[in-house]
């Protein structure tokens, strides 16, 4: 198995590289990113870029990856509605389309949100949604994950300063919000596990709710 992988830094995409290590099936990773990935597992290699223009992935082989798990994205705080869209509709399809050309046997799995839906009155929600949308047009398979608020485990954790202090105040209410209410709250283990097995089971669903991380784990 030949993963690529995309947002290798933030709190998921680390979740996912801890999960790799449990996995000898995965031969190699593929990391697309834009700055240095600490830790990354002896298989990785590394596909550093200034940007993911449609011109700098072209310029890539991306040509044998069996599945691409896509974890990159920003929180649609303190941004514009078009720059929120530009990280998650633009710079996602065109990830997507340079994986799919390359790969047209292969699997996307894209890490979405809770809620998305292209009809919401909500901006993130809504272009969640739209990503989803725009995703499924293209000729690749493609899983839709939507957790809910994720637990960060086992030192997995925002690589921005001020999100990490915000993990560690919010850590006890994250701790009892999972325990009182478990469909709305994931741990970051589990769902780096669930985002392995959606890349390599046979038939995985299409789209992948909070309530059902468990059971894919």
């Amino acid at each position: 198995m030949k993963l690529l992988m995309v947002g290798a830094t933030g709190l998921v995409g680390q979740a996912v590289l801890l999960a790799v290590r449990q996995r000898p099936d995965i031969a190699s990773i593929g990391l697309l990113s834009r700055k240095p990935v600490p830790n990354a597992p002896e298989q990785s290699t590394l596909f550093l870029v200034d940007d993911f223009s449609a011109e700098t992935l072209q310029q890539l082989d991306l040509r044998g990856f069996d599945a691409c798990v896509y974890c990159a994205g920003i929180l649609p705080l303190g941004v514009s509605q078009d720059t929120y869209r530009e990280a998650t509709v633009g710079m996602t399809l065109r990830v997507a389309t340079a994986y799919a050309a390359a790969n047209p046997a292969g699997r996307f799995v894209y890490v979405s949100g809770a809620g998305a839906d292209p009809r919401s009155r909500s901006m993130p929600f809504r272009i969640k949604g739209e990503a989803e949308d725009a995703l499924n047009q293209l000729p690749v398979s493609c899983v839709c994950v939507r957790p809910g608020i994720v637990r960060p485990m086992d030192g997995c954790t925002s690589p921005h300063a001020v999100r990490r202090w915000a993990y560690r105040l919010a850590d006890p209410l994250l701790r009892v919000g999972s325990a009182v209410v478990p469909n709305l709250f994931t741990r970051s283990d589990a769902l780096g596990a669930v985002l392995l097995n959606l890349a390599t089971m046979a038939q995985p669903p299409a789209v992948v709710e909070n309530s059902m991380l468990e059971g894919l784990a």
